[in-house]
């Protein structure tokens, strides 16, 4: 995709390399949102004549200067979203507008105005660090004498100055990933997309990913949208969205996406889990699902350390051992469960809950 320097084009500021401020920046109440959208859907023709809607009636808001994490089970419409809010794809109907253009009238200004950090590498691996991202400010129609100075801020800011001489393919995997995000920041975009910014990525480098982009989130107020499978990594962003079979099924902070669930886990490690589960069963609220997992019987109910005694009582009069018992309150990976039946924690397997077999 080649822009071309226009009306549009303007000089992008400096990044600051001073040391980022601690407090998130917030948006004032009255400030536009970065992202809005209005019922907006996506739908293409099925091979056998049907529509597929890939995503429907979708209402949301990002808020200037937050990180916002957006989670869904494969082809619940993450990618087919994101195009339509960087104005790749044109939406079938409804209304969106992304760092103040709309997409459907102001495509232009949206790319301009946006960066997208793709999962999968987009580098030249036999280019220079330095030539990659001059290539993608010229393709983004940054001025040729600005080209020079925002590839060494960004170089800077990305701590790869000393690399810059260095081909892509001699780079580590996390240098890869933050040359990604340097090259993003370019032309100083209002909203960062980043699309499993940290997959394949071992803890250590996950973690200097996270601590770059807060550090750019402090400086520079930018918005970012962050697509992951790591709920570790969504619990510390500022807001989340569910989205499954192309609706959003949950929206708010991570702490009340969890209380909306409510209930506390309560698990039960025995000598007989089948037996366990009968008792179990005929104890608990009729409302009140039992089930066994890997790691023993659960069930949820409110107050669930208050429930242990009671529970234990019943096993050992049936004479069941109860070798461990605890007492949890939500996950995301519940709520993510909760509603779409499917689990997100990476390596579990399709379809089984937390406590395994749900």
């Amino acid at each position: 995709m080649q822009l071309s320097a226009g009306d549009d084009a303007v000089t992008p500021a400096p990044l600051l390399t001073a040391p980022a401020p601690a407090a998130v920046p917030s948006a004032r109440d009255d400030a536009p949102p970065a992202i809005r959208t209005r019922g907006l859907a996506k739908s293409y023709p099925g091979p056998d004549g049907t529509t597929a809607h890939a995503v429907r009636g979708l209402d949301l808001e990002v808020r200037r200067g937050e990180t916002f994490a957006f989670l869904g089970p494969n082809g619940a419409g993450k990618s087919t979203t994101i195009a339509l809010l960087c104005a790749l794809a044109r939406p079938t109907s409804g209304h969106a507008t992304v760092a103040g253009a709309d997409v459907l009238t102001e495509p232009e200004r949206v790319r301009r105005r946006v960066g997208l950090l793709f999962q999968h590498s987009a580098l030249d691996p036999d280019l220079t660090a330095e030539q990659n991202l001059r290539v993608h400010a010229r393709l983004y129609g940054l001025r040729r004498r600005e080209v020079r100075r925002r590839t060494a801020e960004v170089l800077d800011v990305a701590g790869l100055a000393d690399r810059r001489r260095s081909a892509v393919r001699t780079l580590s995997g996390g240098m890869r990933r933050r040359l990604e995000i340097a090259r993003q920041l370019l032309h100083s975009p209002g909203v960062l997309f980043l699309d499993e910014p940290t997959t394949g990525l071992d803890p250590h480098a996950r973690a200097r990913i996270w601590e770059h982009l807060g550090a750019l989130r402090d400086r520079d107020g930018s918005t970012l949208f962050v697509t992951t499978h790591y709920l570790d990594e969504a619990e510390n962003c500022d807001r989340l969205a569910i989205i499954d079979r192309g609706r959003l099924v949950a929206q708010g902070t991570p702490r009340e996406v969890k209380a909306a669930i409510g209930d506390d886990r309560v698990v039960l490690r025995t000598s007989d889990d089948a037996a366990a589960l009968r008792v179990v069963t005929a104890v608990a609220p009729p409302d009140r699902a039992v089930a066994t997992g890997a790691d023993g019987v659960w069930l949820r109910v409110p107050d669930g350390s208050a429930w242990i005694p009671r529970l234990c009582a019943a096993l050992a009069a049936r004479g069941v051992a109860v070798h461990a018992a605890s007492a949890t309150p939500p996950t995301l990976d519940d709520v993510f469960f909760h509603h779409t039946g499917r689990t997100i924690v990476p390596g579990a397997g399709a379809g089984a809950g937390p406590g395994g077999g749900r």
